[in-house]
C-alpha cells in the first residue's frame, strides 16, 4: 500500500471512531432518536453502552497510530 492508501483508512477510521463513540455518546445523551446501525452502542443498556462508546474511540485510536507507524515506514522503503 502506498500512502494514499494508509491516509484513507486513518480518515475512515478516525470517522467511524467518533461516530461510534463520541456522536453515539451525544446521541444517547441530548436526543431522544431510537438507536441505529450508525450508533450501534445505543442498542445496550445505560452503563454499558457508555463503556463501549468509548472503548470504540479507543480502538480507533490504536488502529490509527498503527495505520500511521506502516504508513512511515511504507513512505521510508520508498524513499530509500
Amino acid at each position: 500500500m502506498d500512502d494514499g492508501w494508509y491516509r484513507l483508512a486513518m480518515i475512515l477510521t478516525l470517522f467511524i471512531g467518533i461516530w461510534q463513540g463520541p456522536i453515539a455518546i451525544i446521541f444517547r445523551v441530548f436526543t431522544d432518536k431510537e438507536p441505529s446501525w450508525l450508533v450501534a452502542a445505543n442498542y445496550l443498556p445505560a452503563p454499558w453502552c457508555y463503556i463501549v462508546a468509548v472503548a470504540a474511540g479507543a480502538f480507533a485510536f490504536v488502529v490509527i497510530a498503527v495505520l500511521e507507524t506502516r504508513r512511515k515506514r511504507a513512505v521510508a522503503q520508498t524513499s530509500a
